[in-house]
C-alpha cells in the first residue's frame, strides 16, 4: 500500500475499517471492499476490518461476502472489531487501529458526529455516504481546523448520488475545450420487471433533514461561506416541475444534497486553486403526467406531515405507505437490484478557448453522462470503496492540508474517475463540444 492518505502512522494494524458493517448498506460495502482487496486494484495486500456491535452479525456479513465472491472464507487478514456509536471509548479504540474509517451508520445527523470526532482526535481519516447537508456542513464548521491540524481527511457524500454529480461536473469541465461556466444534470433511474425500492434509512434521513431546514440556514450563516462569483451567463433556474424537451418527459428539481455538495466543491476549487467556478442545477426525470400528479400529492402530504412531531413519527413508522412502496423496512431484493440502473446526463455550456467568459454569450456546449448499476446498494458501495482506495493510493494528489471536504474538492486531482470507470460507474462524452 502507498504511504500517506490521512497522516496515520504506518504501524496501525489496519488500513481500512468498515463501521456499521452489519447494517443494510454496510453489508454491501463489505462485499465491495472484499472485491477490491481480491481484485488487484491496490499496490499491496489490503489489511482491513469490519466493526459493529455484534460479533455474530459481523461474522455472518463476512461469510455472505465470501459466498458472493465465490470464496470459502475471506481469510485471517480481515479483522472483527466490536464497538458502539454510543460508546466513545470503543470508537476511539477502533480509530487508533486504522488509517481510514468507512462510516455506514446513519442517519448521520443522529449517529455521525461521534465517529467523526473519534477519527479526528485519533488521527484516522473518515469517509461517509451522507446525503444530509446539515450534518455535512456542521462537521465542516466543527472539525475542519482540527482535521487540518491532525493531517486527516473527513470526506462526506461519497456515495450515490453525490459522487456521480460532483465528479460528473468536474469530468464535464475537463472534457470541454475552453471554459465551462454552467452545467445542468438530469437523473433517470430505470427498474426492471421486479420494480425498485430503497431501504427506509434513506427515508428517515430525508424526513429529519427537511424538517430542519431553518437550522440549516442558520448554520450556513454561521459558517459564512465566501460568495462564489458567477462567471459567464447566469444559469437560469427552472421551475419545480417542467416538461423536458430533451428527454420527452417531465422533470423536477432534485431535492437532495447534490446542489450544496457541488457548490462546496466549486467554492473550494475557486478559492484554493483559482479554478473557474461552475454554476450547477440538479434535476430528476420522472416520466409522464400521471407520475407528476402522483408525486405532487405524495409531496404535499410529506411536507405537511414533516413539520410536526407526530407527522414525522407516522412517516418513519410507515415508510412503505407514505412513499407509495418505494421505501421499505426490508430494502430491495437481489432481483430488484439486478434489474435497476441509473443514468445522470450533464448538459454543459461555456466559452471556447480564447473567448473571455465575462463578455458575450456562451458559444460552446457539451453533453456528458455518468451511468451505472442500481444506485443505492451497488453504485454507492462502489463509489465509497473507490473513494477510499483513492484516498489511500493517491495520497500525493489530495489537498495538501487535511480537513473536512466534499468529494470534488478532495478527489479532483486523483484517479477516482478512472477507478469508477473500471468498476462499472462509467463517465463518457455523449456529444463533442460544438461551436
Amino acid at each position: 500500500m502507498a504511504a500517506g492518505g490521512g497522516g496515520a502512522a504506518p504501524e496501525r494494524p489496519y488500513e481500512l475499517v468498515v463501521f456499521g458493517a452489519s447494517g443494510f448498506t454496510g453489508q454491501f460495502v463489505v462485499e465491495e471492499v472484499a472485491r477490491a482487496a481480491a481484485g488487484g486494484e491496490l499496490r499491496g495486500a489490503l489489511r482491513w476490518a469490519v466493526a459493529g456491535r455484534s460479533r455474530e452479525r459481523l461474522q455472518a456479513v463476512l461469510e455472505r461476502a465470501a459466498e458472493r465472491l465465490g470464496k470459502a472464507a475471506l481469510g485471517a487478514e480481515v479483522g472483527v472489531l466490536l464497538c458502539d456509536v454510543g460508546d466513545a471509548a470503543s470508537l476511539a479504540a477502533v480509530a487508533r487501529q486504522t488509517r481510514l474509517v468507512l462510516n455506514c451508520v446513519g442517519p448521520y445527523r443522529f449517529f455521525g458526529e461521534p465517529v467523526v470526532e473519534a477519527c479526528v482526535e485519533n488521527g484516522a481519516s473518515c469517509i461517509d455516504i451522507c446525503g444530509e447537508p446539515q450534518f455535512l456542513e456542521g462537521m465542516y464548521l466543527k472539525y475542519n481546523e482540527k482535521a487540518a491540524e491532525k493531517g486527516v481527511y473527513v470526506i462526506g457524500s461519497c456515495g450515490f448520488d453525490s459522487i456521480p454529480a460532483d465528479m460528473g461536473v468536474l469530468y464535464t469541465r475537463d472534457k470541454l475545450k475552453g471554459t465551462l461556466t454552467a452545467v445542468e444534470s438530469f437523473l433517470k433511474v430505470k427498474s426492471g420487471p421486479e420494480g425498485s425500492c430503497a431501504h427506509d434509512g434513506t427515508w428517515k434521513s430525508a424526513v429529519y433533514g427537511l424538517a430542519d431546514q431553518d437550522n440549516l440556514r442558520k448554520l450556513r450563516k454561521k459558517i459564512g461561506y465566501a460568495p462564489v462569483p458567477v462567471v459567464g451567463a447566469k444559469l437560469k433556474s427552472r421551475g419545480l416541475v417542467f416538461y423536458n424537451q430533451e428527454f420527452k418527459e417531465y422533470s423536477i428539481r432534485f431535492m437532495g444534497s447534490d446542489g450544496s455538495v457541488v457548490k462546496r466543491s466549486q467554492c473550494y476549487l475557486h478559492a484554493e486553486l483559482q479554478e473557474t467556478p461552475v454554476q450547477y442545477g440538479a434535476y430528476v426525470n420522472i416520466g409522464g403526467l400521471g407520475s407528476v400528479i402522483k408525486l405532487m400529492f405524495a409531496g404535499i402530504l410529506f411536507l405537511l406531515l414533516v413539520k410536526f412531531s407526530f407527522g414525522r413519527k407516522l412517516l418513519t413508522k410507515y415508510p412503505e405507505f407514505f412513499s407509495a412502496g418505494f421505501f421499505t423496512k426490508k430494502g430491495p431484493t437481489q432481483k430488484q437490484m439486478d434489474g435497476t440502473s441509473f443514468t445522470m446526463t450533464f448538459f454543459g455550456e461555456g466559452y471556447s478557448e480564447g473567448q473571455d467568459p465575462q463578455y458575450g454569450k456562451p458559444n460552446v456546449k457539451i453533453c456528458t453522462e455518468v451511468k451505472g448499476p442500481e444506485p443505492g446498494y451497488v453504485a454507492t458501495p462502489i463509489a465509497m470503496v473507490q473513494a477510499a482506495v483513492s484516498l489511500l493510493e493517491d495520497a500525493a494528489c489530495l489537498p495538501k492540508r487535511g480537513g473536512v471536504y466534499s468529494p470534488g474538492a478532495a478527489f479532483s486531482k486523483t484517479k477516482l474517475i478512472d477507478r469508477l470507470n473500471k468498476r462499472g460507474v462509467e463517465f463518457s462524452v455523449i456529444s463533442k463540444p460544438e461551436l
